[in-house]
């Protein structure tokens, strides 16, 4: 087992890696800026190291700063969480190669499905269903482009091979404006990502986002663990996830679900990962991998009681998988509500000093949160402060739990979006199961 890890983040991921090394018997080295240095995880860890200022690129970004943490203080590995350098092959390989273990994929396995033409093509050699498009990045023959469009039907969409968040995208619904888009969205692609390669698919009008947990070791063994729906989001943001999702074809869903640990045997893969999806018409279609963990791991974990972090931890230490496949099984349901510091109505964020919290608790709610009374929640990142994860026997149970701990909870001095969240959980629509992507922006008006 890995002796002393650097925890390559803040925030609530922070706190939850550092609970899985203690778990572990692991050391952890917290390192922060100079903001975080009140975070809790960087109070609760073995040792703590600024390396830079507020501002991301000069410290979570900084990756000399990052490896000379892990020098001075002896560590063996560094976890990077999500965000920042978590899916960044140049940071991974630079770990690697001052001789520390980076808890996550190999560099070479981040790079090939962190550019999502390489990735559809590497899903498609495997078996995975993809979303019908160019087969490639797009050119500059426009006759090959006009045929490409016509062959998978309008509307298409242009999306950039090195976006992610949401960037990088642009819905195109007839022949006209077709290669202006495309250079719009290469010029963008350029400006953001550094890359303006783009690439063509089909654009699937109300589908779902479901998406599949997977864990494998690199040593031939894979499994998965089941799916999560992530549908309720707000401009390509998750707001509220939950696990299993509703009403799935099972013929189509057992066959995903068999697909994507075949891929990951196929590609090699080490460590968590998560195949995210399109699903409309009992079809699935891929559209990218996310070589980490996800926000949204806790409610996989309360349906299969399996500790995603603590298996990345094993992973990397070498071990084989310590789960079969069927050992895995879903007990229940689970959901989990994104608890961020804007306001419920302009989204507009809210940094500030928290006067007061209240976590709810009872039977099968779990919070995941850094903030504590008198924390200040700083304005240089991103505005999650708590994660609230409802458990169930079922989705009525724990939807109504759901319900209940949202009433329950207090954050005291600055905005959340709490109020948003109590009105998704009393949707009727969102209580049946099964809404698109677009439903929340269309009930918000957006």
């Amino acid at each position: 087992m890995l002796d002393k890890v650097v925890i390559a983040n803040r925030g609530e991921i922070a706190l939850r890696i550092l609970r899985a090394c203690k778990e572990l018997d692991i050391k952890t080295v917290a390192i922060h800026s100079q903001a975080d240095k009140d975070l809790m995880h960087v109070r609760l860890a073995d040792e703590a190291v600024c390396i830079g200022p507020a501002s991301s690129a000069k410290s979570y970004l900084n990756v000399p700063s990052i490896i000379a943490a892990a020098e001075v203080t002896d560590a063996v590995g560094i976890h990077p969480g999500y965000g920042f350098l978590a899916e960044n092959a140049d940071f991974a390989e630079q770990v690697e190669r001052s001789g520390f273990t980076f808890i996550g994929p190999k560099a070479e396995t981040i790079r090939l499905m962190g550019d999502k033409v390489s990735a559809i093509e590497a899903m498609k050699e495997a078996g995975v269903p993809t979303v019908p498009g160019s087969d490639g990045a797009l050119d500059d023959d426009t006759e090959r482009t006009y045929k490409i469009a016509e062959r998978i039907g309008y509307p298409v969409i242009i999306k950039a091979a090195a976006g992610g968040g949401g960037r990088g995208m642009r819905v195109v619904h007839s022949e006209a404006s077709l290669i202006n888009s495309i250079h719009v969205t290469q010029s963008e692609a350029a400006a953001a990502f550094g890359d303006d390669t783009v690439y063509m698919e089909k654009y699937l009008e109300n589908p779902r986002h479901v998406e599949v947990q997977v864990l494998a070791d690199g040593q031939g063994n894979a499994v998965h663990l089941y799916d999560r729906d992530c549908s309720m989001q707000r401009r390509h943001q998750k707001v509220v996830e939950e696990a299993p999702a509703p009403h799935l074809d099972p013929d189509a869903r057992a066959q995903v679900l068999q697909a994507c640990v075949d891929a990951c045997i196929k590609i090699n893969y080490r460590g968590a990962g998560t195949f995210e999806f399109l699903y409309e018409n009992g079809g699935f279609y891929f559209i990218e991998m996310n070589t980490r963990v996800q926000v949204e791991h806790p409610v996989t974990e309360m349906i299969t009681g399996v500790d995603i972090v603590k298996e990345q931890l094993r992973i990397a230490s070498g071990l084989p998988l310590s789960l079969k496949q069927e050992d895995i099984k879903i007990q229940g349901h689970s959901f989990e509500c994104r608890i961020n510091a804007e306001d419920s109505k302009t989204f507009l964020p809210s940094p500030g000093t928290i006067k007061h919290f209240h976590a709810p608790g009872g039977n099968g709610i779990r919070v995941d949160s850094h903030i504590y009374n008198g924390y200040t929640v700083p304005p240089h990142y991103d505005s999650l402060i708590a994660k609230l994860i409802s458990y169930g026997e079922d989705r009525e149970t724990a939807l109504k739990r759901m319900e209940i701990a949202l009433d329950e909870m207090v954050v005291d001095g600055i905005r959340s979006n709490i109020a948003l969240q109590q009105e998704i959980v009393k949707d009727c629509r969102f209580q049946e199961g099964g809404v698109n992507i677009h439903y929340l922006e269309k009930k918000l008006g957006l």
